[in-house]
């Protein structure tokens, strides 16, 4: 049985990756294990004592086969016949990447307002820099840990 672990003795790592030629689906899995703090000892579901993430380069993240065209990210407005959808290929063109990695990685996370929370752990840059070097960030190299992580075309 896992001891309940009390807020004030949570530590929260910070670690990065660089998002530069990564599968989404992958990446996504990944992060959302994180940020749950799923890959810590003391893990609680109903408690927020996860890491967080940021990625860099999200404008270079890419879909294994023809997802970037196909797939299809729904909403409703609430009106009859308001339903509309747009491909993660459209949404790179609006300059939105950031939302194609936000939108899998809020969906592999459970609903709620404890979700919501550790959605907000993630940090998402385009380039190489961002603000975050004070808190020393502990750099994850995804490519290496399968070859299955990593789309070169």
């Amino acid at each position: 049985m896992t001891p309940f672990i009390k807020k004030k003795d949570i530590k929260n790592n910070w670690y990065i990756v660089n998002g530069e030629n990564l599968v989404v689906g992958r990446l996504a899995a990944y992060i959302s294990k994180v940020l749950r703090g799923k890959n810590k000892a003391q893990f609680n579901p109903n408690q927020d004592n996860g890491d967080f993430v940021i990625v860099t380069n999200i404008e270079k993240i890419k879909f294994s086969g023809k997802k970037n065209k196909n797939k299809k990210y729904y909403k409703h407005t609430g009106h009859p016949g308001g339903i509309k959808n747009i491909s993660p290929e459209k949404l790179a063109e609006k300059n939105k990447s950031q939302d194609i990695l936000k939108f899998a990685v809020k969906r592999m996370l459970p609903g709620g307002p404890l979700a919501k929370k550790q959605l907000s752990k993630l940090k998402m840059y385009y380039g190489d820099k961002h603000p975050h070097s004070t808190q020393n960030p502990i750099e994850v190299n995804f490519s290496k840990l399968n070859r299955k992580n990593v789309l070169e075309n």
